[in-house]
């Protein structure tokens, strides 16, 4: 699958977030999304770029975008980790079945590991691609570079 770039089209999916509840990405029409994904849940950077988002929450509904941490881990482990790190406010999804199938159809997940790259994506309000980042698995994403393009 060819990795999705800036000016890609962006089809809606349905994922479970960490308290069981299916998010439909259909349902934040009109608003942009900001696809974080991290390899595993209970890792320190993936840790650090989920609370990123969490601190920043406010200030992304300001920018009328909704920030989703993706992975490929499942329900279970993502409600112990979010409860863990204290994420409360940010869905983080769980890309858990059919194992990275939307890291797959961004052209992100990495098959010899079994999860994603580390990437921030950002859909615009016409569901258009308007940043892909892919990040080293050993670097925390900056969030401010993220805020910055939104603004």
């Amino acid at each position: 699958m060819a990795r999705i770039s800036a000016g890609d089209k962006f089809s809606d999916f349905s994922l479970k977030n960490q308290k069981d509840i299916e998010i439909n990405t259909v349902k934040f029409a009109g608003k942009k999304l900001l696809l974080s994904f991290h390899p595993l849940a209970w890792t320190d950077i993936c840790t650090k770029q989920m609370q990123s988002l969490e601190v920043n929450f406010e200030t992304f509904q300001k920018l009328n975008t909704v920030a989703l941490g993706v992975s490929v881990d499942a329900v279970p482990c993502k409600k112990a980790w979010a409860e863990s790190i204290g994420v409360v406010k940010t869905d983080l999804l769980a890309d858990f079945w059919p194992h990275g199938e939307i890291a797959s159809r961004l052209g992100i997940f990495i098959e010899r590991f079994g999860f994603s790259e580390r990437a921030n994506i950002i859909i615009d309000e016409n569901r258009t691609a308007v940043f892909v980042k892919i990040y080293p698995l050993k670097e925390l994403p900056d969030i401010n570079e993220i805020i910055d393009f939104l603004k």
